[in-house]
């Protein structure tokens, strides 16, 4: 980390279920709020499956550790049929502001391009200035729409 601060880094696994429930029950409401859009204070046995069961080209899910408990997740879902995905992170309050979703971002852009992606969009809130400051300073950004309260950043992975 940016402090000297030593983590892991590494994908997510079925296996993660207890440690993804301790992450997300941690979180504040704000936190949680501003990466569902919505108040979201727990997560169901669907969504579980679906965070933790991923194929490392379609769907990737990453996770950043410390001492064992995930202080980090960053994840890219493919739009079927193309070469985008969309792209999300959300960081343990205490955590943010570290460079957690920077690494996130870097190392899911990696594996990304090594599965075809070529372009990432990220729907964020507004007023989730963390979350668009780490786009804009990606070197990545080509646009941002907004429609009511929410941008639609788009990135392109590869310099060119």
């Amino acid at each position: 980390m940016r402090d000297g601060t030593v983590v892991a880094l590494r994908p997510i696994a079925p296996d993660d279920r207890d440690r993804l429930v301790a992450f997300h029950d941690a979180l504040s409401a704000e936190t949680a709020r501003l990466r569902f859009f919505t108040p979201h204070p727990r997560l169901s046995s669907a969504e579980l499956d679906r965070f933790t069961s991923v194929d490392h080209r379609d769907r990737e899910a990453l996770v950043v550790l410390s001492d064992e408990a995930i202080v980090g997740v960053g994840r890219y879902d493919r739009t079927v049929g193309t070469d985008a995905a969309e792209v999300a992170f959300v960081i343990a309050d205490a955590w943010q502001g570290h460079g957690v979703a920077t690494i996130l971002l870097e190392e899911l852009r990696a594996r990304a391009l090594t599965a075809g992606i070529t372009e990432f969009f990220a729907e964020t809130l507004g007023e989730n200035h963390a979350m668009r400051e780490v786009f804009a300073h990606s070197g990545m950004v080509t646009g941002t729409s907004w429609s009511g309260g929410t941008a639609r950043v788009t990135m392109r992975l590869a310099a060119g």
